[in-house]
């Protein structure tokens, strides 16, 4: 067989059921797809392939899924720090979204978290806003996998401003992408309990349920939250939409902070999925997600970031670090959330809770290439003795040089191949100096 592409002379960290890593390991690649990935047996110009890339001793991984974005928000990135959830959004956010928020703002937003993302190893991202289309048409642009997701709200929202048109909206959505590509996954978004009735949850998920779609939603990520759904419901959260049939195997739960054993138990037993975002959690003082427990009862978690407004970056690298140190000095252990476990959250995990876990998140032959390449070659990553420690407690997403997806290059040597990255950024900075022009009417 003729190899489309092989990638070959680095640690092929694998993330299979065994956690392999094979030393000095080859990947080969045709039509998109891993056919073989094994330790180097012979010299590399007898792999029949077109094209043989050098990982010059580095690290070749699955690229990294990030599980729960708001990818238009990168436009926000810094406009409002330093606050708690309730007044970031309700004083800042939401108006901002209210004034700024249009077809082509979103676009540019879109595209240049997906620059960031590309450049930070993140090969599939999981979105959920407004403008859905818009978004949806942006990803595609840029050839990253994704699963993005129209907002549901209970008042008027950008592209939507008729609430009574909410539902109806993400339906139209979803019925225009589900078949349109093999790289994007259509999905709804509720955005929360406290921003959507019961009637209008119960709706959308049906209307998720029964066009096979995930179907994501922000649950217990703060206190306030908790206490307002414990006054006004009688129930947690996690009881209240547990209670509406909200939560099964096609739900995304995101944040899940304030949970507590039972509350784990139901999300266990239903067979939901978690996505930890522990820097937005830690930015915004909204707690510690118990996300230990929730892995020790089975229940697949990924990482996310978050929106950049409240993290203010992609960088899934970032996220790992944060991830195993913040639950190891709250624990008092260091043995809680091991380097292995965090990369698997970053990749298969991920994959799984947004349910792409059959196609991507290991490299495995018959998956889809989804494949980044880290240098090594830097003082920060010398020596190097073990690639899974390297890649949560010492790397970050400027050390990814190479990425793929479906085995197509969208960046090589660290230079993005379709992006035009500068003339993104020049308009993102445009937009930024009309929001700073209207900041004071903002609030």
């Amino acid at each position: 067989m003729k190899f489309d592409r092989i990638i070959y002379n680095g640690f092929v960290v694998t993330v299979n059921p065994d956690f392999q890593i094979i030393e000095n390991g080859v990947v080969g690649i045709k039509d998109g797809i891993i056919q073989f990935v094994e330790a180097r047996k012979k010299d590399i110009t007898l792999y029949d392939a077109g094209d043989a890339i050098d990982a010059q001793g580095g690290i070749i991984m699955p690229g990294l899924v990030n599980a729960h974005a708001h990818l238009p928000m990168s436009i926000f990135r810094g406009l409002a720090d330093d606050l708690p959830l309730a007044q970031w959004l309700n004083e800042y956010i939401f108006p901002a979204e209210q004034k700024h928020i249009l077809p082509e703002t979103v676009r540019i937003g879109s595209l240049l978290s997906c620059a960031e993302m590309i450049m930070s190893g993140t090969t599939t991202c999981c979105d959920g806003y407004f403008y859905e289309d818009d978004v949806a048409n942006a990803v595609f642009e840029t050839g990253l996998r994704a699963v993005c997701a129209q907002g549901v709200i209970d008042f008027p929202a950008p592209g939507v401003a008729d609430p009574a048109k909410n539902i109806a909206t993400a339906v139209a959505f979803v019925e225009k992408w589900k078949n349109r590509s093999s790289l994007l996954t259509p999905s709804i978004f509720c955005h929360s309990p406290y921003t959507c009735s019961e009637e209008t949850l119960k709706q959308a998920k049906k209307a998720a349920d029964s066009l096979g779609v995930r179907f994501q939603i922000h649950v217990a990520e703060t206190q306030f939250e908790f206490n307002q759904s414990m006054e006004t419901n009688g129930k947690s959260p996690v009881e209240y939409l547990d209670n509406l049939g909200i939560i099964n195997e096609n739900t995304i739960v995101s944040h899940a902070v304030w949970v507590n054993e039972k509350e784990i138990e139901i999300i266990a037993d239903q067979k939901a999925k978690i996505v930890h975002c522990p820097e937005s959690n830690m930015k915004l003082a909204s707690g510690i997600a118990p996300i230990p427990e929730m892995i020790e009862k089975g229940i697949s978690v990924g990482l996310g970031t978050d929106g950049c407004a409240s993290n203010n970056n992609l960088d899934l690298f970032a996220e790992m670090d944060s991830a195993a140190k913040l639950h190891k000095v709250f624990k008092s252990d260091p043995t809680v959330m091991a380097a292995k476990l965090i990369v698997k959250m970053a990749t298969i995990e991920g994959a799984k809770a947004i349910g792409l876990g059959d196609s991507i998140g290991s490299l495995e032959p018959g998956k889809q290439a989804d494949i980044i390449i880290i240098d090594t070659n830097k003082p920060h990553l010398t020596p190097m003795y073990h690639p899974e420690s390297h890649l949560v407690y010492a790397a970050n997403g400027a050390d990814v040089s190479d990425v793929f997806v479906a085995g197509r290059a969208l960046m090589r040597n660290y230079v993005p191949v379709y992006l035009d990255v500068k003339d993104v950024m020049h308009k993102a900075k445009s937009i930024g100096l009309a929001i700073k022009q209207n900041h004071a009417t903002i609030t």
